[in-house]
């Protein structure tokens, strides 16, 4: 996968000019015009420009790209698939360049295309593909990799999310759309999906093994704190058992501030936790990992 990368971005370097500056704007709108377009032929547009492995063999070679052109949803669905699909891709293009991110979306049709035509000839059947979501997709997780700390607001849920989260949820539909066929006994449905996946693991090698390395280290520093945060607890409150001071570990009063106050230690809490006598009842029961 390095070594794809490296030969890609030689490519970008070498070919500045290469590649079609704000290319998913026009992706979008070739979708939007054949959804619409669509409505009044009964999907006749769709049935000619989708990819089928035996009609290109049969001369009809336009289908090795209009299949891109194909609308990748409907309704509300197919709304917010364009709003991403342009949104991300205008990203991506800014951060890698124009070059760059046309190879991943040429790249990611051509990928399509062969495992999809090798497919077709080993099992003797046509294959056809219907458009590029898988692609579009795929894409979502170069953003979320390069972008994850972005946050969208994903209709109709009006909380925030972090792109990485929304990563992982792309990466388990992803794993559930290649798997379910391969247990089914339909393996061939998942060379589209694996496809997309490899086309996108070959762009954004370097940066996914930097994300992995950055996420690892969060875990083992949150981890590191939340063991030296007990300690440093548990210390505190063996160090106040020895001194004779008790504290409520509700209200902070102490038997040094309130003498008239009663104070015992729960057995049910984690960490050795004393209450004044008004809490002692009352109190929700801490575990290790509350403060």
């Amino acid at each position: 996968m390095k070594k794809l990368n490296n030969a890609v971005d030689r490519f970008c370097i070498l070919h500045p000019n290469f590649g079609i500056p704000n290319l998913m704007l026009y992706i979008v709108i070739a979708n939007v015009a054949v959804y619409l377009l669509n409505g009044f032929s009964n999907n006749a547009l769709t049935l000619a420009l989708y990819f089928s492995p035996r009609l290109v063999l049969r001369g009809q070679i336009w289908r090795l790209l209009t299949f891109a052109a194909v609308p990748g949803g409907t309704g509300l669905l197919f709304l917010l698939y364009c709003y991403f699909t342009y949104s991300m891709g205008r990203t991506l293009e800014q951060q890698w360049g124009t070059a760059k991110f046309t190879c991943y979306y040429l790249g990611g049709m051509i990928l399509t295309v062969l495992g999809v035509t090798v497919t077709s000839l080993l099992l003797g059947v046509d294959y056809p593909v219907a458009s590029t979501s898988d692609i579009t997709f795929a894409m979502f997780l170069a953003f979320a990799v390069l972008f994850p700390d972005a946050t969208f607001v994903l209709f109709p849920l009006p909380i925030p999310i972090r792109a990485k989260y929304v990563a992982y949820f792309d990466l388990a539909l992803f794993a559930y759309e290649i798997a379910s066929p391969i247990l089914s006994g339909y393996w061939y449905a998942a060379v589209v999906p694996l496809m997309a996946l490899v086309n996108v693991f070959i762009m954004i090698w370097p940066e996914m093994a930097d994300f992995l390395h950055i996420e690892r280290s969060r875990a083992r520093q949150t981890t590191h704190f939340r063991n030296v945060t007990a300690n440093a607890r548990r210390q505190q409150t063996a160090q106040q058992a020895s001194s004779g001071l008790r504290v409520c570990a509700v209200c902070g009063r102490s038997n040094q501030t309130n003498p008239e106050l009663e104070f015992r230690y729960c057995s049910r809490c984690a960490g050795y936790r004393c209450f004044c006598s008004d809490h002692l009842f009352s109190h929700v029961h801490f575990t290790e990992d509350q403060p």
